[in-house]
């Protein structure tokens, strides 16, 4: 296994990764970081650390374009189903716990989706950060709320009042009841 530390806005980023592919990214200090051990290895010149961290800097800029580095997840099937479908969130919109978990084909499986959110291993570009409450309050982030409020505020999916805007058909509009 080998890892990267790679800076950011938002503090430093934790990047695993092995010969092809990023397997995490994480916030350091963040819920469900791996512990590295002795058989881990330095490597900030390899090209799937060089080609994240280059990404990392594009997207605190504000450039919009697809993230192109290979991911390969390792979880149980439900928590991949979730990652999977996280990858379906627009950038500069949002969804429900429980929009994710019908989204998911889990509709009754609200906490369980809650929970494989939260273990999700790479951060903003597997954006877990994009989910919120049903109410669009922010709620739950492995690497903090104010770190959850920059991402969603740099993506320009926060509305006036501080409420998550939606995804979906109803795009643009903040959460809560409508006419």
């Amino acid at each position: 296994m080998k890892h990267a530390l790679r800076p950011s806005p938002l503090g430093d980023i934790l990047l695993t990764f092995d010969d092809d592919a990023l397997l995490g990214l994480y916030f350091v200090g963040q819920k469900a970081q791996p512990v590295i051990g002795p058989h881990w290895r330095v490597d900030d010149a390899h090209p799937v650390a060089r080609r994240t961290a280059d990404r990392i800097e594009r997207y605190f800029l504000g450039v919009e374009e697809p993230f192109d580095v290979p991911i390969v997840f390792a979880g149980t099937r439900f928590q991949v189903a979730v990652w999977r479908s996280l990858l379906e969130i627009p950038r500069g919109e949002t969804v429900s716990y429980a929009e994710l978990a019908r989204r998911v084909g889990a509709p009754a499986a609200v906490r369980a989706v809650g929970a494989a959110v939260g273990r999700n291993p790479v951060s903003i570009f597997v954006p877990c950060h994009r989910v919120v409450g049903s109410n669009g309050s922010l709620t739950g982030y492995a690497g903090g709320l104010p770190r959850k409020t920059h991402l969603l505020r740099l993506e320009r999916a926060l509305g006036e009042d501080g409420r998550a805007r939606r995804a979906g058909p109803q795009a643009g509009l903040p959460f809560g009841p409508l006419a």
